[in-house]
């Protein structure tokens, strides 16, 4: 069987489809769902893993820099959207034949 190993949209899925098995982990550092830190150990098998991960220090890191989107961008990481809300976004950028 093929794999495609993806990401980018931070929720994590195992999905067959036709004969292709396609994963995501899902995220480090803004999971949508439990708040660990989401990845894949892949082998002989796929086994999707979560490590704990202290959000509020990522974040005091985040506004500590001179980036411009800093408090946006810590903000999102202590509250991600919701899975819901995430799948309320892709629906609208959905490909369709």
């Amino acid at each position: 069987m093929d794999l495609v190993v993806c990401g980018h949209t931070h929720m994590p899925f195992n999905r067959k489809i036709g004969t292709v098995r396609v994963v995501n982990a899902g995220s480090v550092g803004m999971p949508v769902g439990n708040p660990d830190a989401h990845w894949l150990l892949l082998g002989p098998g796929i086994e999707p893993r979560h490590t704990a991960y202290d959000f509020d220090a990522a974040a005091e890191r985040i506004y500590a820099t001179t980036y411009p989107q800093a408090e946006d961008l810590a903000l999102k990481l202590l509250r991600p959207p919701t899975e819901e809300q995430l799948l309320e976004v892709f629906s609208r950028v959905e490909l369709r034949p």
